[in-house]
């Protein structure tokens, strides 16, 4: 009975070691990770700054008569081109025991009638408005910039513009004005940006969205957001090699949008993984499903 005891607790011993054998070997194989991933680009990058504001002709000007008088005849309606020194209006003078030719109100500069402000009949005085000119070949936006950006504004720099009325185009400005004083109450300066606009597309009144490229880094490696993880300065990523995952840290520069300037850390063309990486670890081996795919 003791021999049959003892049989059994060694057959047991042998069942329970290989049982066990298994589950271990079960655990020693770990699960590839699907992940997906992106190539790290080399793109050229700017630091923006995104303003608001309203377009104005270059050049604008109320035309006011020399004399006082009745208008008796329009001779440009609102959104006719017009020549400096032609004729707006004519305006009756005449007064009791005197006789005079109908006076003309002329234009001080050459663009497009913008608004006419009075009719045929109305009373007009050296301190009437008649009518509104605008120079359209030109607009301009005047914005307020911060005082720590100033810096790095300077004139010639490249501005783009965007309105709701054209959503696909792009209008090219400059910097043509920089205040040289910070306002005190809101610390910031008065530059304007001219656009050159001869098919007059932008007209004045308009609402602009305003994009001031203040700082432009060429043929830099560029990750999604998606890729990085931490915080700075403690920034990294997951690098894809031989289908296995690698912590890297990383330096980020400037970014555009979701695009982030990465200064150190990783090289064009390697396998960034940009969704997934909350369960990965160094050596985690991974699938890869490609961005795009």
């Amino acid at each position: 009975m003791q021999r049959l005891i003892v049989y059994f607790l060694f057959l047991f011993l042998i069942l329970f070691g290989g049982c066990a054998k298994k589950e271990e070997a079960k655990k020693s194989v770990i699960q590839a990770i699907p992940v997906k991933a992106a190539r790290v680009e080399i793109k050229d990058m700017h630091r923006v700054l995104e303003y608001v504001g309203n377009i104005k002709a270059q050049d604008e000007a109320m035309v006011y008569p020399k004399v006082s008088g009745k208008i008796i005849e329009k001779v440009k309606i609102e959104g006719a081109s017009i020549n400096k020194g032609d004729t707006l209006v004519f305006i009756d003078r005449d007064e009791t025991g005197f006789q005079f030719n109908k006076a003309p109100v002329e234009s001080p500069l050459s663009g497009v009638v913008g608004k006419v402000f009075v009719d045929i009949g109305s009373n007009v005085s050296p301190q009437t408005a008649v009518a509104l000119v605008v120079d359209m070949d030109k607009v301009r936006i005047n914005l307020d910039i911060p005082e720590k950006y100033l810096p790095k504004v300077y004139l010639g720099q490249n501005a783009l513009v965007r309105v709701d009325a054209y959503p696909d185009k792009e209008f090219a400005g400059k910097v043509t004005k920089i205040s040289p004083v910070v306002d005190l109450d809101t610390r910031a300066s008065y530059i304007e940006i001219a656009i050159d606009n001869p098919e007059h597309y932008l007209k004045s009144g308009m609402f602009a969205k305003v994009s001031l490229f203040i700082e432009e880094h060429k043929d830099v490696p560029v990750i999604l957001k998606e890729a990085i993880l931490g915080k700075e300065p403690d920034n990294y990523v997951y690098v894809v090699e031989n289908n296995k995952a690698f912590m890297r840290k990383i330096t980020l520069g400037i970014h555009q949008g979701s695009e982030y300037e990465v200064t150190s850390g990783l090289r064009k063309e390697e396998l960034v993984v940009i969704l997934g990486q909350q369960k990965l670890f160094d050596f985690a081996p991974v699938t890869i499903e490609m961005e795009g795919d």
